[in-house]
């Protein structure tokens, strides 16, 4: 799981994004017998990009229930 910055462009975020992905492909390929099939990242601002970079989890909370308040 991993939480990217806070950027003024989405855009920015993808090589966080990239670099967990690749982290999570590295640590599969040296420990095949765990379950490697969860990648959380990604929340309401960046998660197209999370998506595009492989995410099989986001957050958007805000995105659904509006800003906390």
């Amino acid at each position: 799981m991993t939480m990217a910055p806070i950027v003024e462009h989405a855009e920015q975020t993808r090589p966080v994004f990239a670099a967990l992905r690749l982290l999570r492909d590295a640590l599969a390929a040296d420990f095949p017998a765990a379950t490697w099939a969860t990648l959380s990242m990604g929340m309401t601002d960046d998660y197209p990009i999370a998506i595009e970079e492989g995410a099989t989890m986001v957050r958007i909370g805000r995105a659904i229930f509006g800003p906390r308040g």
